[in-house]
């Protein structure tokens, strides 16, 4: 059984109407992204933002070190050797958050699932399987995992979910073309991928900021 996952939850006025599902990357945890929520010219709508924490896990690239990681990273080669166990069980944990956002009155339509590197990667795997269909998938500085399950896997709810996907040319993390590769498959299979690509390394900057600030507004009005 997996252990609801704990998580910082800010409102931008009460009785929020949308929620914003927002996962961190590898090493970091909910507080990485708190800061670029408040940087957001967001739509008038009211919103729920979730930034939950991943679990902590040895990770073998690093060592065996124990972080917080949304799976394990078995070797250099990301898109070859994978931990499919642990990217389920943390799509499984995403499902529950999502599924309680429609406890509480927002129903996956009015749900955007956004994530960076690692958690990009679970944004995707989650967001694509839905067979209620989210708002958006927000995907920043990451790629598409377990992409040879996608064809068999995808439900068809969520053919037409948009997708922002951004990633900077300089990354060294994740070199820009798995993103691109992973962009590529992903309009090859029909799905509306809005893509944006900026001079910087592994991270996030402000040109990107404002773009999905824009993205927002039209997927959460």
């Amino acid at each position: 059984m997996t252990v609801p996952l704990q998580a910082i939850e800010i409102e931008t006025r009460p009785s929020p109407t949308h929620s914003v599902i927002w996962l961190h990357g590898l090493g970091a945890d909910g507080n990485d992204f708190v800061p670029i929520a408040g940087e957001l010219d967001l739509p008038p709508t009211g919103i729920r933002f979730i930034f939950p924490h991943a679990p902590t896990r040895p990770v073998t690239i690093n060592g065996g070190y124990v972080m917080r990681a949304w799976y394990d990273i078995l070797g250099n080669n990301i898109g070859r050797r994978e931990d499919a166990a642990g990217i389920r069980e943390s799509q499984t944990a995403i499902e529950a958050l999502i599924r309680r956002e429609a406890g509480r009155g927002i129903p996956p339509a009015k749900v955007v699932l956004a994530g960076f590197s690692q958690g990009g990667a679970i944004t995707l795997q989650t967001g694509l399987r839905q067979t209620e269909a989210l708002a958006g998938l927000m995907v920043l500085s990451s790629y598409l995992p377990l992409a040879d399950t996608l064809v068999a896997e995808r439900a068809i709810a969520s053919s037409n979910v948009p997708v922002f996907m951004a990633h900077g040319s300089q990354d060294s993390v994740l070199p820009i073309s798995m993103g691109s590769n992973s962009r590529d498959l992903l309009t090859g299979m029909g799905y509306e991928v809005d893509w944006h690509e900026y001079p910087m390394a592994h991270s996030v900057c402000p040109q990107e900021i404002g773009d999905i600030s824009v993205w927002l507004k039209r997927v959460l009005r």
